[in-house]
């Protein structure tokens, strides 16, 4: 209650309002959600029980899913490791980041969304795969790379990282698992599932025991990754704080098999994408929005309450957590810059059509080194001396590669009949083809003359003789680095 105070001054006499205590306090702030971002590593889109995979154990991930968000079609701006996360971190394509190949660091000079959470109040902790560089761990009040601490996944002090966080501020949370990289096994894991019990195999691989078996060992290093999820949530549960922590589970880049990771298609280029955030999401169940993985630095900060820095790209999708059926992007972009081997191709979509312009038509493009190590490259090997490839198989060896593609998403989910060349297909393949000159444009792409060559030899991923130096980074002459246009939306 209010009360009057009266002073009385030699000659004046004054009458003081005095507001009681109560008054004086702010009005209550809405508590400030935990961010817990889990990132796995080279696995596809639809590599998730939720998703419709038959084969896999993802028991974990599906229950989040179930009780939270499903993207439909969210798109990673390179299907590569380095360059995806600071792209992610960032909020920035890759070739604005100056990090557009593999193993090149974010320079210090590009804002990140842990440090603009940091500088805010909160706890940023990050622990597992980290492959951004040194500048990017400004924003982090701790940092554990140590593969001897995290584990042959590097997931194992995902827990240890809650439990030694501060009690008296909210935190955010990088959890990088190397899972499901190659090379798989043998661990505790291994033997989840039977090869003979895989039931389907992409048409553009080999049906056969091996690359069943190869199908298998990943899918156990798949449901390693989901375990860890699982102790992360039983670990939130326990301290009380998971029903305001907003998870968000995700990939780097399409599973580590032919014609997918390094890829722009679906299979290389489109990525898991469940959200679970009990006390902000009103919206449960499938999102069939276009999103951008560079989107998700804005929406993190708009969750937190928090403003954008200039740098980012990327726009909050969070309208989607109320309203699910929502439409948010017309347009995605991606990249496929150097990975092992030169090359240089862009890719956009819609909602249903999917465009690609390679700059490098005159090189195969089987995939990265690792996978071509594997059993089903080495199936496809075998079935093309042998001449028994079917045209769907033939893709990774094909030269000349075609400079523009354009598939239809919906009827051809495999990306496997390229509609560039037929007559009906001509108006939406010129929209699609402005579409991506403007992009360039406007952000400050284009193609070097000199690009990083390949280190590795095509076909059989052994490392080639000699020295190896980079080219021209993608962006480098027109100080992408410095442009903050993202282009068409």
């Amino acid at each position: 209650m209010n009360k009057l105070l009266i002073v009385t001054i030699p000659g004046i006499l004054l009458t003081i309002l005095i507001v009681g205590f109560k008054s004086l306090k702010k009005e209550p702030v809405a508590e400030k959600p935990n961010i817990v971002f889990i990132i796995g590593d080279d696995i596809s889109w639809n590599d998730f029980g939720c998703y419709g995979n038959p084969d896999v154990q993802t028991p974990n991930i599906d229950q989040l899913a179930a009780n939270g968000q499903m993207y439909m079609n969210t798109y990673l701006t390179a299907s590569s490791c380095s360059p995806s996360r600071t792209s992610i971190i960032s909020g920035r394509y890759p070739h604005n980041t100056q990090a557009a190949e593999l193993h090149t660091p974010l320079p210090a000079s590009l804002a990140t969304f842990p440090e603009v959470l940091h500088q805010a109040g909160y706890y940023t902790a990050q622990a597992g795969k980290w492959h951004m560089g040194d500048p990017a761990k400004e924003g982090f009040d701790k940092i554990v790379v140590d593969r001897e601490k995290n584990g042959d996944g590097a997931e194992e002090y995902w827990v240890n990282l809650l439990q030694e966080r501060p009690k008296d501020q909210p935190f955010f949370m990088w959890m990088a698992a190397i899972d499901a990289h190659r090379i798989w096994g043998p661990n505790q894991f291994s033997g989840t599932h039977k090869p003979e019990e895989i039931t389907f195999i992409p048409p553009f691989m080999v049906d056969s025991a091996n690359t069943r078996k190869d199908f298998a060992q990943y899918y156990d290093e798949v449901y390693r990754f989901d375990y860890y999820i699982g102790e992360v949530v039983k670990e939130l549960k326990a301290q009380g704080v998971y029903e305001n922590t907003l998870i968000l589970v995700m990939a780097d880049n399409g599973r580590p098999f032919p014609r997918c990771k390094t890829r722009v298609y679906d299979s290389g280029m489109k990525t898991p994408f469940v959200i679970h955030w009990p006390a902000g999401i009103k919206s449960i169940g499938e999102v069939d929005a276009l999103v951008s993985v560079i989107d998700i630095a804005p929406t993190f900060l708009q969750a937190a309450g928090l403003k954008n820095p200039e740098s980012f790209q990327g726009k909050s999708f969070d309208k989607l957590f109320n309203n699910r059926k929502q439409q948010f992007r017309n347009y995605a972009f991606s990249e496929h810059n150097w990975h092992d081997f030169e090359a240089l191709e862009r890719m956009v979509v819609d909602d249903r059509y999917l465009y690609v312009l390679n700059e490098r038509p005159r090189l195969s493009n089987e995939g990265p080194a690792d996978s071509n190590r594997g059993l089903s490259f080495l199936d496809l090997l075998d079935r093309r001396d042998r001449g028994e490839l079917t045209f769907a198989q033939t893709d990774v060896f094909v030269t000349p590669r075609p400079v523009e593609e354009l598939y239809d998403r919906i009827d051809d989910p495999f990306q496997l009949n390229n509609l560039a060349s037929t007559p009906e297909k001509q108006e939406v393949l010129q929209q699609m083809r402005t579409i991506m000159q403007q992009w360039r444009r406007e952000t400050g792409d284009y193609t070097p003359d000199k690009l990083t060559p390949d280190q590795f030899e095509r076909f059989s991923g052994k490392k080639k003789a000699g020295e190896w130096e980079r080219g021209e980074m993608p962006g480098q002459k027109t100080g992408a680095v410095e442009i903050y246009e993202g282009g068409p939306f």
